[in-house]
């Protein structure tokens, strides 16, 4: 909302001296939020002219241009800058003539748009300033002729400042509004607020109104469709103005408000209506009577039903509008917007005004369902006072009749229901316990009245409470302590830390999250953040993300190409209102969010990229049925449990992942050193980054994924056992929990990815859950190591991870620390076969150890592999 000071003066008592960053400060205080400042863009002199002659002169272009001599300042007096008192001034209008007073701009003046005025040869004059238009002043779309004041009911003196009398000195400061507090998109409301934060005197300019009825004309309510319960309108008052001149001007001083307020001056009419609806709230409606058949009826618009409204749109109508209408149909959109074909214009002398009150649910869901946001259904979806609106059209009355002469007429109507406050009760000791404040119980009471509340009862400490007409928000007690804390003052609320509760704090899984964010960025990834949403080529290109397993992966394998075209379709959920139509899948997985980031750093010239993110994935509901076919239920009430419960449970499931992408080169080059790019392993050592983070270990085994080389991707595993271990030694099952390796080639260029890319992504959820609870923690030992080394041959399709895994479990507790370091096949190892060497470390904690016991231990590992592998010790 932005209030003019000028106007704001008028219905409270502001300082002479005031400023408007003093007037910001002031509304902050009773729980505003400051916006900005807003002034006119006209500086220098600006000041009232008197035409002493205007001669036509046409030009070889075509064009007829007026020389005119303009008396700028008192005969014998230096001009506002510093000038001569007459000035030749070239003008291209024609609606004024000698003896008319204007408005000047004279050099040094900077109009709207930076227009700086100058003396300048034009036409075969120098024209010494400008007579200015109300489009050049931003006073109005006019810009087809100067401003003469007189028409506007003015005669100021030769040489006076302009921008004063037109009001283009004055200032406006804008607020934010929150949705409870509709009254406030006044003045009339904006000043009640001052006075409350500044104890100054507010006059209401509803009660400087004195209504005057009209009776005679037919308006009916007629809303057999009510929503919640409600009727869509609950009062309508009309009244008549005959005889009006649509010719008239805009009043300067009306029009320089609407324009500070943020509304373009378009004709008198509509001017004086936006200008009641600004200064009390009420949004208003003017029709040409003239084109009126029969009375009014406020209805539910019918099935089929049409109506071009004010912007040329012909809009299809749905059964909950509200509509008015008179004998050939539907004529506005109730709250909304009028309707084209009875709205006033150059050639209407009657009018007929409305005032209505409507139901806020009901213009809500009309302006949203027809995307016809209009500053009168800003102000009826928040709440309009239902007794204001005799006096708003009482006042929009008198302006025609005093500002486009026009006449009172008793014909009009005056439906308005009776308005009873609904009390709300307020034990006074709960304002300071939700507060924790030591307000006084005087203090309490001062502030509810203060705010126009009138307190009926005051028992056993509970007050019984009836909010005014104006603040429809206040319906709970809680409501009334929100206001006592603004009226009292915000600052008497005190900074107190809570004292947290033993026993609370971060969860595991929150604290290990954070440990996970903190080591990778740490390890040298950046951690970025995508939109959730993806397009059905995204889905099916990459899959079910991290847990991504199944025959449509292992046939996908078998190619490149395959990989992406021939799996089947991914399922995943989809957005009825997506924000962007080509995406209106939720992902399944993060990779497609960080290839595209990595496309949009690469095209900005940024190739070596190591990417992270956390983040939810969504998944469909595990009974196969749809999200979102559940009737949604009304949004003016609150569901009941069942229907909650029955929403809750068509929400999907929302893992937590963590993946990542590695681009370009992963060691720059630099002096003495090559260069050398990111691969698979670089993405696998990320991984096992992520997993050491939370103390697990990833078992790694050749694997399958859609998005990924068929021949370079890792399944990462993670180990889970216990009571389950069989008695071979094996630690338990495997869970699947990621997924590392390069991305397809076909993939990477079909992006524009440079050279290859790796990735890897992990369930987190899945790895936090499964981590040990307790890390275990290797007793040192202070004995000497013994090394061996053991080259076994096993079949080449053999995984050397599976290998290492029976050699360790075989060799016992003596064995500390396990890698292999050799892979050979070729000469002297027989063809489908392949020889592994692995490096063994052997310890004891309490001795040290012989070489005949670390032997035993390694051929205790040669016989668990033989008998798992048919492997043997190569000759």
């Amino acid at each position: 909302m932005r209030v003019p000071l000028s106007w704001l003066g008028e219905v409270v008592s502001l300082p002479e001296d005031v400023t408007p960053e003093a007037v910001h400060a002031d509304l902050v205080r009773v729980g505003f939020e400051e916006e900005s400042i807003r002034r006119f863009d006209v500086t220098g002199p600006v000041v009232v002219g008197e035409v002493l002659s205007r001669e036509p002169e046409e030009h070889s272009n075509g064009k007829t241009v007026n020389w005119c001599q303009v008396r700028v300042a008192p005969e014998g007096r230096t001009a506002a800058d510093g000038g001569a008192d007459v000035r030749g001034i070239v003008c291209g209008a024609h609606n004024f003539d000698a003896g008319d007073k204007v408005v000047v701009s004279l050099p040094g003046a900077v109009l709207p748009g930076g227009f700086e005025i100058s003396a300048r040869k034009t036409y075969g004059h120098v024209s010494d300033g400008m007579i200015a238009s109300a489009r050049e002043l931003s006073l109005g779309e006019d810009h087809d002729g100067i401003i003469v004041l007189s028409r506007l009911g003015l005669d100021p003196a030769v040489g006076d400042d302009a921008r004063a009398l037109l009001g283009l000195s004055d200032t406006a400061v804008e607020i934010n509004v929150t949705p409870d507090r509709g009254y406030a998109f006044s003045i009339r409301g904006v000043g009640r607020e001052y006075a409350h934060a500044t104890g100054a005197t507010f006059s209401d300019p509803a009660q400087a109104v004195t209504p005057a009825m009209g009776s005679g004309f037919p308006v009916s309510i007629d809303d057999r469709a009510p929503i919640r319960g409600r009727a869509g309108a609950t009062g309508f008052v009309t009244r008549v103005v005959r005889g009006i001149d649509p010719s008239r001007p805009t009043p300067a001083w009306m029009a320089a408000r609407l324009q500070l307020a943020g509304i373009r001056s378009l004709s008198l009419e509509v001017d004086i209506s936006n200008y009641v609806m600004l200064e009390l709230g009420q949004p208003l409606h003017a029709y040409d009577l003239s084109k009126l058949t029969g009375g009014i009826t406020v209805r539910r618009a019918a099935a089929g039903e049409t109506l071009v409204t004010l912007d040329g749109q012909e809009r299809e109508l749905h059964a909950e509008d509200l509509v008015i209408a008179d004998e050939s149909g539907a004529i506005g959109l109730a709250g909304v917007m009028g309707g084209e074909s009875t709205k006033a214009d150059d050639g209407t002398v009657d009018v007929l005004i409305e005032a209505a009150t409507f139901d806020p649910v009901s213009i809500a869901r009309t302006a949203r369902r027809h995307k016809l946001p209009s500053e009168a259904s800003k102000r009826f979806e928040r709440g309009v006072d239902p007794l204001v609106s005799r006096a708003a059209a009482q006042r929009m009355v008198d302006l025609l009749v005093d500002l486009a002469g026009g006449t009172a007429d008793a014909l009009g109507s005056d439906l308005v229901a009776p308005w009873e406050s609904e009390e709300v009760r307020l034990p006074v000791a709960r304002v300071n316990g939700l507060l924790g404040t030591d307000y006084s119980d005087a203090e309490i009471r001062g502030a509810i009245e203060t705010i126009g509340c009138r307190i009926v009862a005051d028992e056993n400490d509970e007050l019984r409470v009836a909010p005014p007409s104006w603040r429809s928000d206040l319906s709970r007690g809680a409501d009334l302590v929100e206001e006592v804390a603004r009226i009292v003052g915000y600052d008497r609320i005190p900074s107190v830390l809570p004292v947290a509760p033993a026993g609370r704090g971060l969860t595991r899984s929150q604290r290990l999250r954070r440990r996970v964010a903190d080591v990778v960025t740490a390890a040298g990834l950046d951690e970025v953040q995508s939109y959730p949403f993806v397009s059905r080529a995204q889905l099916d290109a990459f899959g079910a993300g991290a847990e991504q397993s199944g025959p449509d992966v292992a046939e996908a394998a078998a190619g490149a190409a395959g990989a992406v075209r021939g799996a089947a379709p991914v399922e995943a959920v989809a957005l009825a209102n997506a924000l962007d139509a080509q995406s209106p899948f939720l992902r399944r997985s993060l990779l497609p969010g960080l290839v595209v980031a990595a496309q949009r750093n690469v095209s900005r010239g940024l190739t070596d990229l190591a990417l992270v993110e956390l983040g939810l994935v969504f998944e469909p509901r595990a009974d196969g049925a749809p999200i979102g076919t559940e009737t949604v239920p009304p949004l003016a009430e609150r569901p009941d449990d069942a229907v909650l419960a029955q929403l809750n449970a068509s929400i999907p499931r929302q893992p937590r992942r963590i993946a990542g992408l590695l681009l370009g080169d992963a060691v720059a080059k630099q002096v003495g050193e090559p260069a050398r790019a990111a691969d698979w392993a670089d993405a696998l050592d990320a991984a096992r980054t992520v997993a050491g983070a939370v103390s697990a270990e990833l078992v790694v085994s050749q694997g399958s994924h859609r998005a990924f080389h068929p021949g370079r991707t890792a399944e990462l595993a993670i180990r889970v056992g216990g009571a389950g271990a069989d008695a071979d030694g094996d630690a338990g099952g495997l869970v699947v929990v990621g997924v590392a390796g390069e991305l397809l080639p076909e993939l990477v260029a079909g992006h524009h990815l440079p050279g290859r890319a790796a990735a890897f992504e992990l369930d987190l959820d899945r790895l936090i859950e499964l981590a040990p609870r307790q890390p275990e923690t290797a007793q040192l030992s202070t004995y000497p190591a013994a090394t061996q080394d053991l080259t076994l041959v096993v079949a080449d399709d053999v995984p050397a991870g599976d290998l290492l895994a029976v050699v360790v479990a075989g060799a016992g507790e003596l064995l500390e620390a396990a890698r292999i370091v050799d892979d050979y096949r070729g000469a002297g190892i027989e063809p489908g076969m392949k020889a592994l060497t692995f490096a063994l470390r052997f310890r004891a904690v309490d001795r040290t150890l012989t070489a005949e016991e670390a032997s035993a231990a390694k051929l205790d590992g040669v016989s668990a592999a033989a008998l798992a592998f048919a492997a043997r010790l190569r000759d």
